[in-house]
């Protein structure tokens, strides 16, 4: 493994050499370092590319990490992974990819990702993406995330892209059953030319279900964001849906909240603000002796956390 990947992987999954537990890590196409244990077992897929991760019934307090590191330009990739856990669990899964691109070509990597959240299950999922390179070629991630989630389960997803990714579609679906809980968290930053584009469908079809949906997210230059958010109530259920955003020079952002009630005991709320950096706010910052610049870039980095 070079310094690229090292730096990478450290950066979308904070990791320093072997992970501890399971693990799948993944570099231009190739595992290039996998582990089981004894409660998670990762196999490669035998029709695609891609890998299934099984967590048994009852397995506490263990992590997974399945990062993926793209260096070569020009290369393309589309990955199928599917996590099985067991009822009673309760576990972390860090995911992410990065890609460096020193190149003139596309590099693009397209990750389908499915969880069977087994009942009374807790699982915290973090997805980080990130992008760099000093080339012309785009660097374009393509996530698809699938949900479903069991009775009583519990599932809280970090998603953060934060800089260096030129495009991106970022498609999140779930279906809950009975009293099953789904959280999601966005953070996302665009900057130049760069667009993104987010995409939440969640189906409250459990009674007692519940989903809270949040993304905060700063445009800057000329790039351009969409936010797209749906929730269906389909039984005595809760859903909530946020979009924040900080729109800064020539950017747009676009923020469409839907929400559904199939059901008289279905209580759904969404919200949604878009708008500049307060005058204020700056001001107060450079009386503290920062320059504007250093007062909006700090401003942001709160914003983001």
């Amino acid at each position: 493994m070079d310094n690229i990947a090292e730096k990478l992987l450290n950066r979308i999954a904070d990791l320093e050499g072997t992970p501890e537990g399971a693990y799948n890590i993944r570099i231009n196409g190739a595992s290039v370092g996998r582990a089981s244990s004894p409660n998670i077992e990762i196999t490669s897929k035998t029709d695609v590319s891609g890998i299934d991760i099984r967590v048994h019934p009852g397995t506490k307090y263990e992590m997974v990490h399945i990062p993926v590191v793209i260096e070569n330009s020009g290369y393309s990739e589309t990955v199928y992974n599917d996590f099985y856990i067991g009822e009673d669990c309760d576990i972390i899964i860090i995911a992410g990819c990065g890609i460096h691109n020193d190149g003139y070509h596309l590099s693009q990597h397209d990750g389908v990702h499915r969880f069977h959240v087994g009942a009374r299950s807790r699982v915290k999922y973090v997805e980080k993406h990130y992008g760099e390179g000093n080339g012309s070629g785009e660097r374009v991630l393509n996530p698809v995330t699938e949900v479903f989630g069991e009775p009583d389960s519990y599932m809280e997803m970090d998603m953060v892209q934060i800089e260096g990714v030129d495009s991106t579609k970022r498609l999140t679906k779930a279906e809950l059953a009975d009293r099953a809980t789904l959280i999601i968290t966005e953070r996302l930053m665009t900057s130049g030319q760069q667009n993104a584009r987010t995409e939440f469908t969640v189906a409250l079809n459990g009674e007692g279900s519940s989903a809270n949906v949040i993304s905060r997210s700063v445009a800057k230059g000329r790039s351009t964001q969409e936010f797209l958010a749906r929730i269906d109530g389909n039984n005595a259920c809760y859903g909530h849906s946020e979009c924040d955003a900080i729109i800064m020079d020539e950017a747009i952002v676009t923020a469409i909240p839907e929400i559904k009630a199939n059901n008289t005991e279905a209580s759904l709320v969404h919200e949604a603000a878009i708008g500049k950096i307060a005058g204020e706010q700056i001001i107060k910052l450079m009386t503290l002796g920062l320059t504007r610049e250093a007062a909006e870039a700090e401003i942001v980095n709160g914003f983001l956390k």
